[in-house]
């Protein structure tokens, strides 16, 4: 079964030199850098969590926890009627885990197993993207680390070593430096890590 992603945008990027010194740029500079500011008024919708369903929830968390690490902010072990997230079947046992970076209200990871039965899965899953596919995008403190500890999670897929690239700036604004990599995770999420190099 596919899995649907919110896509999420972060910078945008053009291959260039990859002897750059590279170092985390802190969330206010980044933002700033980027040239997005804040709304003059509130929006009516913050963008909470995606949900990703999962083949195996412990393989995903050496990803998304130990890989990534985000932290876990809520374990539950339930079961769902099948018909308001229209998976599996009514009583299906399933474990949520909730994951948060920096902010403690938006932009959670959840992660939910199936079990008794599992959710049917693609075997193997995509390895290309087609239309309707989505792209998680993280920032991280040290993306060419994070991504190298990534391979050692069964069932990623990478696309893309870790590549410096550049985007041209909003409204005129200086170019967006990256450094990230490419991958596919054990359920066939596609997710791009990057690192803001500092302006």
């Amino acid at each position: 079964m596919r899995i649907a992603l919110l896509a999420a945008l972060a910078a945008l990027a053009t291959p260039a030199c990859a002897q750059t010194n590279v170092q985390a740029a802190a969330p206010e500079k980044a933002v700033a850098a980027a040239g997005v500011a804040k709304p003059a008024t509130r929006s009516p919708t913050d963008v909470r969590r995606l949900t990703i369903l999962v083949r195996n929830m412990e393989n995903s968390l050496k990803l998304y926890r130990d890989v990534m690490g985000l932290n876990i902010n809520y374990d539950q072990k339930m079961t769902v009627s099948g018909v308001a997230l229209p998976a599996g079947q009514p009583g299906n046992p399933i474990r949520l885990v909730l994951l948060n970076g920096n902010d403690p209200f938006i932009g959670w990871i959840g992660l939910m197993e199936y079990s008794n039965p599992a959710l049917e899965a693609d075997d193997p899953y995509p390895k290309r993207l087609k239309a309707g596919g989505h792209v998680l995008i993280l920032d991280v403190d040290d993306a060419v680390k994070r991504c190298e500890m990534a391979k050692s999670v069964p069932g990623v897929h990478f696309t893309s070593e870790p590549t410096l690239q550049i985007y041209p700036g909003r409204n005129g604004g200086p170019d967006i430096k990256v450094m990230g990599c490419n991958f596919f995770d054990p359920d066939g999420t596609m997710i791009e890590m990057n690192q803001i190099v500092s302006q």
